[in-house]
C-alpha cells in the first residue's frame, strides 16, 4: 500500500513551459518533466488549464516495466478546487490548496495516511516536488522528487 501511496508523490511530480495567453495562476506547471535516474525514469505531463482545470498524468518506468502511473487534476477554485490524485487507477484523493505563491503551491489532507502533504515549486527549468506524512516509525518523512524539462 505504502508504494501506492509514495506514487502520489512520483505523479507529483510537474510541467515546465511558457504560461499560456490568459495568465492561468497554474500554468507554471504545464509541460513535460523528466526525473528519476537510468534504472527509474519519471515523466510527468501537464496540460495548461482549460475548462476550469490543468490535467496532469505521470509514469514511472523501472527495468523496461511501467512501475506505476498517476492521473491528476489541479482545480484552481471553485468547489472542486484542489489536487485531485489517482495513482496506480485507484479512486482520486482530494488535497486542497494550502498555500499558493509565485511558481509554488502547497496541497495537504490531513485524513490521508500518507502522504498528507505534497508540494511543488518551479525554479527555470526545475520543478522541485516533495511529498510528506507521517513514516513508519511516527516521526515526519519527506520524499523529494527532482524534474527538468524533457527534451523532445
Amino acid at each position: 500500500m505504502r508504494k501506492a501511496k509514495a506514487t502520489l508523490g512520483v505523479g507529483l511530480v510537474l510541467a515546465a513551459g511558457a504560461a499560456t495567453a490568459g495568465g492561468a495562476e497554474f500554468d507554471w506547471l504545464a509541460g513535460h518533466w523528466c526525473g528519476g535516474s537510468a534504472e527509474r525514469r519519471i515523466d510527468e505531463v501537464w496540460l495548461p488549464e482549460a475548462g476550469g482545470a490543468l490535467l496532469g498524468m505521470s509514469r514511472t518506468v523501472k527495468d523496461g516495466a511501467t512501475e506505476s502511473f498517476e492521473f491528476m487534476r489541479l482545480v484552481p477554485a471553485g468547489e472542486q478546487a484542489g489536487f485531485h490524485v489517482q495513482p496506480d487507477g485507484v479512486a482520486p484523493t482530494l488535497f486542497v490548496i494550502a498555500e499558493r505563491g509565485e511558481q509554488r503551491v502547497l496541497f495537504e489532507n490531513a485524513a490521508h495516511d500518507f502522504p498528507n502533504r505534497i508540494e511543488y515549486r518551479r525554479e527555470g527549468d526545475a520543478l522541485h516536488a516533495w511529498i510528506a506524512g507521517p513514516g513508519d516509525d511516527g516521526k515526519t518523512l519527506t520524499i523529494p522528487f527532482e524534474y527538468r524539462r524533457c527534451g523532445g
